[in-house]
């Protein structure tokens, strides 16, 4: 989606060692998480999440959203590759760590992993280099490129990532576009999908998503074969503007298409991206979403969360946030359990809907926020507050 935030921008580090130390000890002190090892298989139960951030931030955002939501559990974490340069789609040591970490911790968390497929990725590159670039890359001239990922991922210990490849390859944004080339792009993704599974330890699951509707191709063009595709998803905006809901279901290559060629396919479906935009606050939009979400049991799906498409870390939209809020309060996505049949009859009491919060933290009163860094955020699981009363000012 060109609205997206850039994910290339460079990453803070702590500003000095006694910070350093700090986080050390506090990881020390939390005890230690899931036994290091192979992770168990993902639960099949669908899964959700969002994207707060491409780096550090993003891990450490995910605990205050799952308070946010009255400790709904948070399954999925969602970042992506930067895609200026080759180096970086290997996974440069240093950015895939902190997710690593956080997947490994319990064993039904789920690593949503977006991956170029071209360097320079959103650079404007014309369709006839794309075209050449395409060729290039079905003839196998980026495949140690793929390999150097793959061989990342499985020593980082999360071999079982899913790998959302070349994502909205049926619009105009990208380098990895489809449209220039069709056949030679098909190519590309089985060379990159056979090269990451010949590496020994790995468990990855690839994950096909166009954007909704018919963009600059359709995207069943672009589809490279069941044989490689594990599941098919949709990145699915409130847009253009003045579409409704249902026109979103109906169009053609929409919602509705999308689920019935995943059906005939015998794939299963996710929504990697998904939020408002076009269409402002659009709080029936939300709740149509979520709907047809749990109607169609994604294996899983992560909101864009910031503006103008979320409703956590984005102040422009009450209504929907209200609704998204109100709708995934407290939701662990477990199996209902079989109620017992009750002795004496009761009153169920529903549950109020949550009021809209600010989404900016603030901190306690008389406590001024350290800052630490991302890192040590991150470890910590949030800023430090140290307690300076004669220092205190009224916010």
């Amino acid at each position: 989606m060109a609205a997206r935030q850039s994910r290339t921008r460079s990453r803070r580090r702590p500003a000095h060692a006694a910070a350093a130390a700090i986080a050390a000890a506090a990881f020390l002190a939390a005890g230690p998480g899931v036994a290091v090892g192979e992770p168990a298989a993902p639960d099949p139960t669908p899964a959700f999440g969002a994207y707060l951030d491409y780096g550090p931030r993003g891990v450490a955002r995910m605990a205050a959203l799952s308070h946010w939501l009255g400790g709904a559990e948070l399954r999925v974490g969602h970042t992506y590759l930067p895609g200026d340069r080759w180096s970086n789609i290997e996974g440069a040591p240093g950015f895939l760590d902190v997710w690593a970490d956080w997947r490994t911790r319990k064993a039904d968390r789920m690593l949503v992993l977006n991956v170029p497929m071209m360097e320079r990725n959103e650079a404007h590159v014309d369709d006839d280099e794309v075209r050449e670039l395409l060729r290039q890359g079905a003839a196998g001239r980026f495949d140690h490129h793929f390999r150097a990922l793959a061989e990342r991922l499985v020593a980082l210990k999360v071999p079982d990532t899913v790998l959302v490849l070349g994502w909205e390859m049926n619009g105009t944004t990208y380098t990895h576009r489809c449209g220039p080339d069709p056949e030679a792009w098909k190519t590309y993704w089985n060379r990159i999908v056979t090269t990451m599974r010949a590496v020994p330890g790995q468990k990855f699951r690839f994950d096909f998503a166009p954007s909704r509707g018919r963009d600059a191709v359709p995207w069943t063009q672009c589809y490279p074969g069941d044989a490689t595709v594990d599941i098919i998803g949709m990145d699915s905006y409130d847009q253009p503007r003045g579409m409704s809901f249902d026109e979103q279901v109906k169009e053609p290559y929409g919602l509705q298409a999308h689920v019935d060629f995943a059906k005939a396919h015998g794939k299963p479906v996710s929504y990697p991206e998904w939020g408002l935009f076009r269409n402002g606050d659009n709080a029936a939009y939300m709740r149509r979403m979520l709907a047809w979400m749990d109607e169609h049991k994604p294996v899983y799906n992560t909101v864009t969360d910031y503006c103008p498409h979320g409703v956590w870390q984005c102040d422009d939209n009450p209504r929907s946030t209200a609704v998204y809020r109100s709708v995934l309060f407290g939701r662990v996505d477990e199996p209902e359990p079989t109620a017992p049949t009750p002795t004496a009859p009761t009153t169920p009491t529903a549950p109020p809907v949550p009021p809209v919060p600010s989404t900016v933290p603030e901190p306690p009163a008389g406590c001024s926020p350290l800052e630490l860094g991302d890192w040590v955020e991150y470890w910590l699981g949030g800023k430090l507050c140290m307690r300076l009363d004669w220092y205190a000012r009224d916010k």
